[in-house]
């Protein structure tokens, strides 16, 4: 039986290899230091002594920032937990552990994680408080004390940033505020309490963003990604609109879970406050943000109406300064990755990457009217809103043209393509005759986010073939076994036959998304605010689809009226579920801070045939591919809200409570 001296000392052990792995990952661009002799044997002074060993180590802090493209999606799992994007369960013979067995229920103390928050979060920080402890100024080689506190307030900005990680994945972590000393006795002193944790983190981002360059951009493009007061302000703004919702805002279901001092763990008082408070930083940052020139991607037609579907698609594709909606980028990301397996397998690629059939039913019709209101029971039995045109069953007699750039019928014979009107606008094919109707007249946001069978691909000069035993379809498993293949962030442009994959910075927050948290906050402190209205607003407006209010819209359209608070609470919530789709696990964290991850998930998840062979939409008949279907059964149990500790963390130090529910299992 270990005794808590022997613990300690294990601990201790930990810790010491913990540094060592911290120097040896934040100075892994320097590949000679493996091979050097013992008299060449790197010190702290050593490291801190030359520009470019200094400049790798800060890289070295940075290089668990997410990416949003693979690693959001494979290795932290976030898109995959949510019901959006939807990966073949059969990648997971491939994948091994991680979120694709999570999300049927495989989630157990001991399970792995890509993401490993919990280990890698520490040793980012640590590195972060050595890069502060020993960096100093290099006049010789052009490093000035100003360089210097920059890059310790940028080594600031990211130890509150993976800090907020943790807590937003575990709930309650350990906390360090400093260098840590391996040989205290203090090292196990369990964990802080939610509502501590983002107090802190408030305080270090206010100050840092008063610190920090507003852009770098002016500097130099080598430079792009790096901290600024922005970002700050945009993880600050998250992180409160986080800590005002109902998880973690006097929640019931963890009334008596402490942490090993006996402090709550969260707060069992709901207060409103939270909300005004995630509400005022949100506003800091739209203000901040727009004075630093930083404003909604429109793209125009002719005539000088907003291209929804250009403004929209350009959103995740343009690149540094011409991207003025992006708030906190990635620059370095694995587009490609997450490119390839959205391209069907039949043009080369591993087209296994799909959305699910519930994400195709929330979004809009053109006219702004709901087409699927909600479900009878599951997925498979949606509540028509016959008022809105919407129609579940045959086929278009009818092309479906637009007013835009977008050309996603490129190459397609008898496709209207770039054609020009008389007015001088440019017109472009969006769905062809033959269209299964339910993918026929909706918004903008639609085709950019779906690929349905037998749409056209232009890449493959034919359209998808998504049929069992056709070349795109299964019963491989890179193919859609939902009967949908993601659109969402994946370039026209592209190409993997060729291995074209444009590149652009991922984006971890933008500038639509402050609009939606405002309104959000907003209506939960003070409801009636017309800034709630005029934010939501202003992204609908950009996406091309009905205003809120009374009167006529700039888009020229009959607004659509809203009658108080869980209205419009409502309206925001669906705004973000088509708005933010399939970006950075956004969904995924909006489904728990709502307290609604076991109602949306824990059920069977639906989509168009994978197994069926006909063309046809005759419930009756097994082979209609056209017809809902069930594929998946989703396990969504309470104790997932929060990452469990592994219990190997637990089994080493007395002082670590497990998240709630999961000492259960």
């Amino acid at each position: 039986m270990l005794t808590s001296k022997k613990i300690l000392l294990i601990m201790k052990g930990l810790k010491n290899i913990l540094c060592c792995c911290a120097t040896c990952l934040a100075l892994s661009g320097c590949q000679d230091f493996i091979d050097n002799a013992p008299d060449d044997t790197l010190t702290m002074d050593k490291v801190f002594a030359e520009k470019t060993r200094m400049e790798d180590w800060l890289s070295g802090v940075y290089n668990k920032i997410p990416d949003p493209y693979w690693g959001l999606f494979k290795d932290y799992g976030y898109d995959i937990l949510g019901d959006e994007l939807d990966p073949s369960q059969r990648w997971e013979q491939f994948w091994g552990d991680g979120a694709l067995k999570y999300r049927t229920g495989q989630w157990f103390t001991n399970s792995s994680w890509g993401g490993s928050l919990w280990n890698h979060g520490p040793i980012r920080i640590r590195s972060a408080y050595q890069f502060i402890e020993y960096a100093h100024p290099l006049p010789e080689q052009g490093v000035t004390e100003e360089d210097i506190e920059t890059m310790k307030n940028e080594c600031r900005f990211l130890i509150a940033y993976y800090y907020w990680l943790m807590i937003e994945a575990y709930g309650s972590v350990p906390f360090f505020d400093g260098l840590a000393n391996v040989d205290d006795d203090d090292l196990m002193r369990g964990q802080e309490p939610f509502d501590s944790m983002v107090d802190w983190i408030d305080t270090q981002l206010v100050d840092l963003s008063k610190k920090l360059p507003e852009s770098w951009i002016g500097k130099s493009t080598q430079f792009y990604g790096r901290a600024t007061s922005i970002m700050c302000l945009a993880v600050r703004a998250r992180m409160l609109l986080f800590a005002a919702s109902p998880l973690v805002n006097g929640n019931e279901w963890y009334k008596g879970f402490k942490n090993y001092d006996g402090r709550e763990r969260f707060s069992q008082e709901y207060d409103v406050k939270k909300w005004k408070r995630a509400a005022d930083a949100c506003k800091e940052l739209i203000d901040a943000a727009q004075a630093a020139g930083h404003e909604l991607i429109r793209e125009y037609n002719a005539d000088g109406s907003i291209d929804p579907f250009m403004s929209c698609y350009n959103v995740n594709f343009l690149r540094g300064d011409l991207n003025k909606e992006a708030l906190f980028v990635r620059p370095d990301c694995s587009l490609s990755a997450f490119e390839t397996h959205s391209t069907p397998r039949g043009a080369s690629g591993n087209g296994g990457l799909g959305i699910t059939q519930n994400l195709v039913d929330a979004f809009y019709m053109k006219d702004g009217s709901i087409p699927v209101l909600g479900y009878n029971g599951n997925y498979g039995n949606p509540i028509i809103n016959e008022k809105s045109g919407y129609k579940e069953k045959g086929f278009s007699t009818n092309r479906d043209v637009r007013k835009t750039k977008y050309n996603l019928y490129r190459g397609c014979p008898n496709a209207t393509v770039d054609s020009v009107g008389a007015d001088g606008n440019t017109y472009n094919q969006v769905a062809s005759e033959g269209t299964f109707n339910m993918y026929m007249n909706r918004e903008p946001r639609f085709y950019l986010a779906v690929m349905w069978n037998r749409q056209w691909y232009h890449q493959a000069g034919r359209e998808t073939l998504f049929m069992s035993g056709e070349a795109d379809g299964g019963p491989t498993h890179d193919a859609p076994q939902s009967g949908y293949l993601n659109r969402k962030k994946v370039s026209l442009e592209q190409h993997s036959r060729n291995g074209i994959h444009p590149y652009r910075p991922g984006i971890l927050y933008r500038l639509g998304e402050a609009y939606l948290n405002y309104a959000e906050a907003l209506n939960e402190c003070e409801p009636g605010n017309p800034d709630i209205l005029k934010y939501l607003n202003l992204i609908r407006e950009r996406a091309g689809v009905p205003q809120y209010g009374s009167g006529k819209d700039s888009n020229g359209f009959d607004k659509i009226p809203l009658n108080g608070q869980s209205d419009i609470r409502e309206a925001i919530h669906r705004e973000r579920r088509v708005e933010l789709c399939c970006e950075d696990g956004i969904r995924y964290f909006d489904l728990r801070r709502w307290k609604k991850a076991e109602e949306v998930l824990d059920q069977p998840m639906y989509g168009m045939n994978f197994s069926g062979t006909k063309l046809s939409d005759d419930e009756n008949d097994p082979s209609s591919y056209f017809i809902r279907t069930q594929y998946l059964v989703r396990k969504y149990e309470r104790k997932y809200y929060w990452w469990p500790v592994h219990q190997t963390e637990v089994d080493k130090d007395p002082t670590i409570v497990q998240a709630p529910f999961w000492n259960n299992e």
